[in-house]
């Protein structure tokens, strides 16, 4: 069985998204994803790319993901952004009120739409993932569940050099009384700065 993980980027001041999700801001924070080979060739957007240290970085989270969760309003505005080949290619769990039969797309993408919590997804993630990691995959809502239930392994957060000021911060409603946080690895590129943290509770 893999590990759980979450792999997301955050601003310097600690936002997830922008206010009233602005697409320029969006721009801004996700740019340096945006210039990467693998993120060119994953949605087929074209040729060209860099090629350095982020972009193994991307490869890398890409190869030990076995299938993510993400939350409904996640779900909602990449549903509209996606292409018709979504850049997953493994099954999403999509957290979820909404009754609604598995969604398909070219590219091995399937969504699967979890009415019963948070646990509920992580058991059929798991089940799915087999020796492959699980990933947390954003908003910041879901996050926060994840690491506030204790079930995150490994927190890993992409700085970019980026300030919003207001937006969505990740860590507004973080229980700080349970969850501990163990530095294991840092680098550094001139477009992102990547931190890793094991998490234990306190």
């Amino acid at each position: 069985m893999g590990s759980v993980f979450v792999s997301m980027t955050v601003t310097l001041d600690g936002y997830a998204a922008p206010a009233d999700s602005d697409q320029e801001r969006w721009g801004e924070l996700m740019s340096w994803v945006h210039d990467q080979k693998f993120f060119r060739e994953n949605l087929k957007i074209g040729e060209g790319g860099q090629t350095g240290p982020d972009n193994t970085y991307l490869e890398k989270t890409f190869e030990r993901t076995g299938t993510t969760i993400i939350g409904k309003r996640m779900f909602d505005a990449g549903e509209q952004g996606w292409p018709e080949e979504a850049p997953f290619h493994t099954p999403v769990f999509v957290l979820t009120h909404q009754v609604r039969k598995p969604w398909e797309r070219p590219g091995g993408t399937t969504f699967h739409f979890v009415n019963d919590g948070i646990e509920s997804a992580l058991k059929q993630a798991r089940r799915v993932a087999g020796k492959k990691d699980v990933r947390i995959g954003g908003g910041a809502d879901t996050v926060i569940q994840y690491l506030n239930a204790g079930l995150v392994d490994t927190l890993e957060l992409a700085v970019a050099p980026v300030v919003f000021g207001r937006g969505t911060r990740l860590f507004d409603r973080v229980d700080g009384a349970k969850i501990g946080l163990e530095a294991t690895a840092s680098s550094a590129s001139p477009r992102v700065t990547h931190l890793r943290y094991t998490v234990r509770p306190k």
